[in-house]
């Protein structure tokens, strides 16, 4: 019999009571598992699916561009495509009380009329010379190019500068009233009181009584070129 406070007879007590003695390296493993904080363990799990998501969520830039390609695949819609096709763009514009336009494709600028010099020995439809920054530039009355009549005082206020090539020169406006699409189908064949001279340069007139110019065959004409003849 083991004298007391001898170590076997604590062993033999704490068998007889049924308690574990955890002891060494097993014990400390079995502290560890019981030490494992779950809500930590968790709130990892959470930041790794927003990281995740996070990943697969455009940035500004990638946004724009998305959107930026969506316009683009709605512009070019077999209908939108075909409309455009079919119709125009073109400058409105106000002379002697009448509506003009001319496809804004010709327009390079409109500017204030300033300045304007007359030149002798030139074309009565041709009113003068502007200088545009520098660049000198004819000017044509469309009402005396056309054999229009002169009727009411003319504001005469705009110059449009119209520019094709090498080909540039500028055509009297009172006011612009602005830029708008006009369909082909919407063209019909000129006034039959515009024939001769006056029907090569035109595209027709709308049902809004506006004549549309054709840019392309006036900037074409070599004849309309200012060139100062002297006397002989």
């Amino acid at each position: 019999m083991s004298p007391p406070g001898h170590p076997k007879d604590e062993y033999r007590s704490a068998q007889h009571e049924g308690t574990p003695m955890n002891t060494g390296k097993a014990g400390a493993r079995q502290t560890q598992r019981a030490a494992i904080d779950w809500a930590e363990v968790r709130a990892r799990l959470d930041a790794a699916q927003a990281a995740s998501e996070q990943a697969w969520t455009p940035g500004a830039d990638a946004s724009k561009r998305i959107l930026h390609e969506r316009a683009l695949a709605l512009a070019t819609e077999p209908g939108r495509t075909q409309s455009l096709d079919q119709s125009i763009e073109a400058v409105e514009f106000l002379l002697a009380h009448e509506r003009y336009a001319v496809e804004s494709s010709y327009v390079r600028e409109v500017y204030p009329l300033e300045n304007l010099t007359p030149l002798p020995c030139t074309p009565a439809f041709v009113l003068g010379i502007v200088n545009l920054r520098g660049e000198i530039v004819s000017v044509i009355d469309l009402r005396k190019f056309f054999d229009l009549p002169q009727t009411g005082l003319p504001d005469l206020n705009k110059v449009i500068v119209l520019e094709s090539g090498d080909m540039v020169f500028g055509i009297l406006a009172d006011a612009i009233l602005g830029a708008r699409r006009i369909a082909l189908a919407e063209i019909q064949p000129s006034l039959p009181t515009l024939t001769g001279i006056r029907e090569k340069y035109l595209k027709g007139i709308t049902p809004e009584r506006t004549v549309v110019l054709d840019a392309g065959r006036l900037l074409a004409d070599r004849e309309i070129v200012v060139q100062e003849k002297a006397d002989g």
